[in-house]
Order: C-alpha cells, then sequence, then structure tokens
C-alpha cells in the first residue's frame, strides 16, 4: 500500500504522523511511505532521518495526498485539504467528528474511508485517544498556573500556595485518562484537588492511589455549584466516544467564578463540556468570559510534539500496519476495534454519536464491508 504523511497544516500544529521509526516499520513490511517535506521539522525530526528509514519525502501536500493510497494524520482536515479527499482513500487520524457537520458532510461527499483514532475502542477504552489525553492533562495544570498569575490576567494566585497560605483550589471535570493525570499533576504542585465523575469506579481508584491527597466526588448540579464556585482553575475532561462532551458547567456557574479564575476545557475537541467554551488555538489561546479567563486550545499536545509525535506513534502503527497489510474491509472485519473506528465509509456515518450529533442517517460499518 502506498502509504502518505503530509505536513499538518491546523494552526501552530507542530506534530507529524510518524516516526522515522515508524516508517521504518511500515517499509519493512513491503510498504510504499511517501512524507511531505517538513513534516516532521516541528518535532525536531529532519527529512534526512525519513529517508533514511526508507521513506520518499515529497515536495508538496498535492504530491502526497495525489499518489496516497492511505493518508496518515494527526488532526483532522482543514478547510484547504478537502480537496484533496478521494473516494478511493483511507484517512487515519483523529477526527473528532460530532464537533463539526462540516467535516462530516465532506468527507460523506467524497467517499473517502475515515477511520478516527479517538473511537479506536479495545475492552471499553480508547487506546489511541489515551496518550493524548495523557499529555494534555498533564499539560493541562501548567497551563492554569501560567494564567492564574496576574500578568496573564489571572487572580495572582499561586498553584501550591505557600508556607501559611492556603494553595489554589482546582476542580477536574471527568476521571478518565486525561482527568486523572490532571488531578495527579495538580496534586503533585501542592494544589488542593477535587476530582468529580458520575461514576464510583474511577474515583475509587484515584482514591486508593492517591490515598486521600485528592477529593473525589460524585457528579451532580448542585454539587458542582458550590464546587465550582469555589475554583481558582477549572478543568474540563470530559469524553464520550465519538459523541458531543455534555455541557457539565453552565453558563450561570461561570458567573459565579471570582475574577482572574482560569478555565482549560481539555474537552473541546468534542464540543466542550462549559457552556462559555469555544474552541481557541495556540496563536491566540485565551478569551475572558465574565472575568474568567478560558484557555480551549483543540490541539494542546501540539505544544510538545517531539514528545507527542512519539507517544502517538507507539500506539497508531499497529492499526496502520493492520489496515497497510490487509486492507480496511478485511482488517475491520477481523478486528472489531478496528471497526470501531471507522466514522464515515461509502458515503455514509458509520458511528452513533456522530449521526445523532449532527441528525445525520446511521449507517452500521459491518454491512456495509464486502466479504472476505
Amino acid at each position: 500500500m502506498i502509504v502518505g504523511v503530509p505536513r499538518e497544516v491546523k494552526d501552530n500544529e507542530y506534530r507529524v504522523a510518524a516516526t522515522p521509526e515508524g516508517v521504518r516499520e511500515l517499509v519493512r513490511a513491503g510498504h510504499r511511505v511517501l512524507v511531505e517535506s517538513g513534516a516532521g521539522e516541528g518535532s525536531a525530526l529532519a527529512d534526512e532521518r525519513f529517508s533514511q528509514a526508507g521513506a520518499e519525502v515529497l515536495s508538496t501536500p498535492d504530491d502526497v495526498w495525489g499518489a496516497a493510497e492511505m493518508v496518515l494524520k494527526v488532526k483532522e482536515p482543514q478547510k484547504e485539504e478537502f480537496i484533496r479527499l478521494r473516494k478511493d482513500q483511507i484517512l487515519f487520524t483523529y477526527l473528532h467528528l460530532a464537533a463539526s457537520a462540516d467535516l462530516t458532510g465532506t468527507l460523506a461527499d467524497a467517499g473517502t474511508a475515515a477511520v478516527a483514532y479517538e473511537t479506536v475502542e479495545v475492552d471499553g477504552k480508547l487506546p489511541l485517544l489515551a496518550p493524548m489525553s495523557e499529555i494534555a492533562g498533564r499539560m493541562a495544570p501548567h497551563v492554569g498556573a501560567t494564567y492564574l498569575e496576574r500578568p496573564r490576567g489571572g487572580r495572582g494566585v499561586l498553584l501550591g500556595g505557600a508556607s501559611g497560605v492556603a494553595p489554589a483550589n482546582v476542580l477536574v471535570l471527568g476521571a478518565g485518562m486525561a482527568g486523572t493525570n490532571v488531578a495527579w499533576i495538580a496534586a503533585g504542585m501542592e494544589a488542593d484537588v477535587a476530582i468529580v465523575d458520575r461514576r464510583v469506579e474511577p474515583l475509587r481508584f484515584v482514591d486508593q492511589v492517591q490515598r486521600g491527597r485528592i477529593r473525589t466526588v460524585i457528579s451532580s448540579h448542585l454539587r458542582l455549584e458550590g464546587l465550582v464556585a469555589e475554583a481558582d482553575l477549572v478543568v474540563g475532561a470530559v469524553l464520550i466516544p465519538g459523541a458531543r462532551a455534555p455541557k457539565l458547567v453552565t453558563e450561570d456557574m461561570v458567573k459565579s467564578m471570582r475574577p482572574g479564575a482560569v478555565i482549560v476545557d481539555i474537552s473541546i475537541d468534542q464540543g466542550g463540556c462549559i457552556e462559555t467554551a469555544e474552541m481557541t488555538t495556540h496563536s491566540d489561546p485565551t478569551y475572558e468570559r465574565y472575568g474568567v479567563i478560558h484557555y480551549c486550545v483543540g490541539n494542546m499536545p501540539g505544544a510538545v510534539p517531539n514528545t507527542s509525535t512519539y507517544a502517538l506513534t507507539n500506539v497508531t502503527l499497529p492499526y496502520a500496519l493492520e489496515i497497510a497489510n490487509e486492507g480496511l474491509p478485511a482488517a475491520a472485519l477481523r478486528d472489531p476495534a478496528l471497526a470501531a473506528g471507522i466514522n464515515v465509509f461509502e458515503g455514509q456515518v458509520t458511528n452513533r454519536g456522530v449521526a445523532e450529533a449532527h441528525g445525520m442517517p446511521f449507517a452500521p460499518v459491518e454491512p456495509l464491508l464486502p466479504p472476505r
């Protein structure tokens, strides 16, 4: 199979979809890999390293997209890339289609087979989303601490406080991969941390590991009203695979927060879990609403691209090899986890959460796959 790795064009997205090590594995398996020149520069991966690994380095995105049978990306196609989508092509990337009716319709109209990293599911877990959730979770307390500083418009509160001075109150919404990493890093910075989830099992896990250092709270509207009002930093880390995130924090709750408090919404890729959250970029990361600073960058791990690129390739490469070795239909029929990753196929929306988010017809993918 011809595998293409174009340069990312999203605002300040420095990651690349494959490392030289990943390229070598694809080439060793008998596949041809095309890498756009400069695709790895942002991750400190020079063209020469890809060439030495066996890739063909091409000058333009049209060269890569035009020849590739499978395109590996990090982020969803941007509007300038829509024209390159083809019917006879597989797109394997983070898509987050529930937050974009425009992209969903474009993929369906193009007939592209769109496989989303974030909906590949194994035993209820999302292995291709996990490393980026982990990294975003570990970044969030640092981001929050930065914007709590007075020169950045914040309350002037140090996350860990000082001797004789109380630490900041940090509220984490969601006890999944991102949320637990937020809580652990914030607690390590000596903040006063509470984590909220509607499920007791992950909260029990946090409590057992942290031995009471982090407060665990079952989610309810009444409890959230009190916790949000008290928080210096609120981090949204709620995910429903393939679907839009629920709006847990209302506009009225945000109004109740103290001036200079900070919100970081990691869930913004899926629409955000805070009513006042709107997508921002690394070049313009924050805005103020009701005196509260909002940081809602949709590709947070893109700020640490070397770490993120290696973490991403570690988990996506086995599935990319599956698709390249067997073709998508055969690989999906054999591997239910990969089948769950297919969001659009043969012009149909094959993820229920995406279809419901946009009021589009839902078509299960299995009947659409040709028999082996």
